[in-house]
């Protein structure tokens, strides 16, 4: 009998170091979900979008380049990815600065504060593109009473074109008949004849716009400079931007408004892992930039430059390296 509770006794202490040891390879975060150390899932977007391609294009440069393997999926966009980070569903993701913004103050898409995540790094900017087949349509107030996508239901492509129209005096849900489609369906959609228009926010060229000009004249709806200012004004998060006539064949350059395109991460992972992402990323850009356009506009400048959400300590250390102080919780 004492030689069976003495076998018992040492499985449980062997199971315990087990547990201290190899259980070092999971990380638990706030929902009870772990995550295997070198091993993140980066939530994006919609299949035809820029996040998802330029996401996959990440994702496998820095598994190539260094010790983490990442995954990149697609989502609904912004919103979805911060609450699949809140869940413990992904590590990493990509937001519309103004609406990680939202989520940290908890204001907008979101009634609290969501804790637990933290900046990784800026990569680009993100045109608000309004996009028509209809050559007539050549002003945000040519809207009124028309059939127009506004992106998904909640995501940050909706709260967007909301700000815009009302910069204009046009209410979102009776002014326009509005849809709530993602960038792909969106085009789709325009293709069949089903909506006048679409917002689609994501950095430009976007693959759903693309593939609707390869067969179709391809028009943006521009915003002009009174209008433009008035938003800065209020909605500090946005800047002024052109769109090259060229990047559509366009008629003409259009100018438009933009918000940056960070990638956030979950306070709980591992430093060495969010270190991996942005030294794999911008050590190699290069091979970003021959994979993805949006690559060339990586730039240590931009990435550093958030100051609405702190810096994971990861990315700190990344950019401390190449000289910049973030700010950090």
């Amino acid at each position: 009998m004492k030689k069976k509770i003495s076998l018992a006794l040492s499985a449980l202490f062997l199971l315990g170091l087990l547990a201290a040891c190899g259980g070092g390879s999971a990380t638990n975060n706030a929902s009870g979900a772990s995550y295997s150390k070198g091993n993140l899932t980066f939530t994006t977007g919609g299949d035809q979008g820029t996040y998802y391609a330029l996401g996959n294009v990440l994702a496998g440069q820095v598994t190539a380049a260094t010790g983490t393997k990442v995954t990149a999926i697609t989502s609904g966009g912004s919103q979805a990815n911060i609450l699949a980070l809140s869940d413990g569903d992904a590590q990493l993701g990509f937001a519309q600065s103004d609406v990680m913004a939202y989520a940290y103050n908890g204001t907008n898409l979101f009634d609290t504060p969501v804790p637990g995540f933290s900046t990784v790094a800026a990569l680009y900017t993100e045109q608000v593109q309004i996009v028509t087949l209809d050559p007539t349509l050549t002003n945000v107030s040519d809207l009124a009473g028309k059939t127009v996508s506004v992106g998904d239901a909640g995501s940050g492509t909706y709260f967007n074109a909301v700000d815009i129209l009302n910069a204009y005096g046009i209410d979102a849900e009776t002014d326009i008949n509005p849809v709530y489609e993602s960038f792909g369906t969106s085009a789709d959609s325009l293709q069949d004849g089903k909506i006048d228009a679409a917002f689609v926010v994501a950095g430009a060229p976007t693959n759903a716009i693309t593939s609707l000009a390869a067969s179709k004249d391809v028009y943006l709806i521009g915003l002009d400079d009174d209008h433009i200012n008035a938003l800065i004004n209020s909605s500090p998060y946005y800047t002024m931007n052109v769109i090259p006539a060229a990047t559509y064949n366009l008629p003409a350059d259009v100018t438009t408004v933009a918000v940056g395109a960070v990638v956030i991460a979950r306070d709980d992972v591992e430093e060495e892992d969010v270190y991996n992402f942005v030294s794999g990323a911008f050590e190699n850009l290069d091979a970003v930039t021959n994979a993805h356009a949006k690559g060339a506009e990586l730039n240590l400048d931009f990435a550093a430059s958030v100051t609405s959400v702190p810096y994971h300590p990861g990315a700190a250390r990344y950019f401390a390296e190449k000289g910049y102080d973030v700010p950090t919780k």
